[in-house]
């Protein structure tokens, strides 16, 4: 109410002077709405981050139109745009927490996109990233053939890389082909290839091609390989092809060198008159020879045994009659010793 009557004085005042309106002024106390005092006081808002990326590929060169996507921790988004024409693009006014950042477009067809990732705003502070994509990959298409026919072979292994790196190891299959992934650093790169292993039958493919290739491009690799040349070894001339086997066993007409005997001798002075009928039966009973079933027809060979029996009957025959003559001597001595 007080108010209310000061400020119409202080309207008739000034229309009078500016004296009055100052008199007026000083006269009214200073002191604080009522209504103002007792309104509660609002809490400051927090201080809001930003995000600011900068994209380019592994070359170092700067990647403009790569398309961006910012996700809140309640998954809805909280910005999109695309990189400028130096790789950068910034999010702005962000609540402090953690965002996802997903990048949609690479903005040029040689590079891919790269994995989502995780970023933090803090209060009042700017989160910087440097975004590298990557090349896309080198398609490889390897081929081994026969270097007369060109066939397809199955079983040749190549390994393939750069410098001294290897970065791709290939097999053909059953239809003589294989294909792989070649990783990139650069628009383009010159790349080597050697075999390891050879396909059955054929020689290996020892000198190293080399072949360039470009990101995302096909790229056509041919190795050729040569038949194995075989040369039979000669045989020695003369040189039996089978061992001899020993057919002495099996020869008509010939004793066995286990079953050979020994010509009987003329018997000593004190042996005894032997029975001539037995002597001379026991030496052909025994040499005669058995004839082997399925042997050849007899031939003069045959008569051996018959005349190694002759001679052992004409050899005791002699011994016989050596021994009857030495018995008459004996019986003369006597009867001259018995007259005398």
């Amino acid at each position: 109410m007080r108010a209310r009557l000061a400020r119409s004085a202080a309207i008739a005042v000034a229309a009078a002077g500016t004296l009055t309106w100052t008199l007026a002024a000083s006269a009214e106390p200073s002191e604080p709405s009522p209504s103002a005092s007792a309104a509660p006081a609002e809490n400051p808002a927090p201080d809001a981050g930003s995000v600011e990326i900068t994209t380019k590929d592994t070359a170092g060169d700067a990647l403009p139109g790569a398309v961006f996507l910012l996700l809140d921790s309640a998954g809805q988004e909280a910005g999109h745009g695309k990189t400028d024409a130096q790789g950068k693009l910034t999010f702005s006014d962000l609540a402090p927490g953690v965002y996802r950042l997903k990048e949609t477009a690479s903005g040029r067809p040689l590079h891919e996109v790269v994995a989502d990732q995780d970023v933090i705003v803090t209060p009042g502070g700017t989160t910087r990233l440097t975004i590298t994509d990557p090349f896309k990959a080198a398609k490889v298409f390897l081929q081994a053939k026969d270097d007369k026919t060109g066939k397809l072979l199955p079983g040749a292994t190549v390994n393939i890389g750069t410098g001294t790196s290897t970065l791709l190891t290939l097999t053909t299959g059953a239809r003589g082909t294989a294909s792989g992934e070649l990783p990139m650093s650069s628009r383009k790169a010159q790349f080597w290839v050697k075999e390891i292993k050879a396909p059955v039958s054929y020689e290996l493919y020892k000198p190293t091609k080399t072949f360039t290739a470009g990101p995302g491009g096909p790229v056509t690799v041919t190795i050729t390989n040569a038949k194995t040349t075989t040369t039979p070894k000669p045989e020695t001339p003369g040189k039996p092809t089978h061992t001899p086997t020993d057919t002495s066993s099996s020869s008509p007409g010939k004793p066995n060198s286990g079953t050979e005997r020994a010509t009987p001798s003329a018997p000593d002075n004190d042996t005894p008159e032997p029975n001539s009928s037995t002597i001379a039966a026991t030496p052909v009973a025994e040499s005669t020879p058995k004839t082997p079933t399925g042997s050849l027809a007899h031939t003069g060979a045959d008569a051996t045994p018959w005349l190694i029996g002759g001679a052992a009957v004409l050899i005791a025959a002699g011994g016989g009659a050596l021994a009857v003559a030495r018995r008459s001597r004996t019986d003369r001595h006597t009867e001259h010793s018995t007259e005398s």
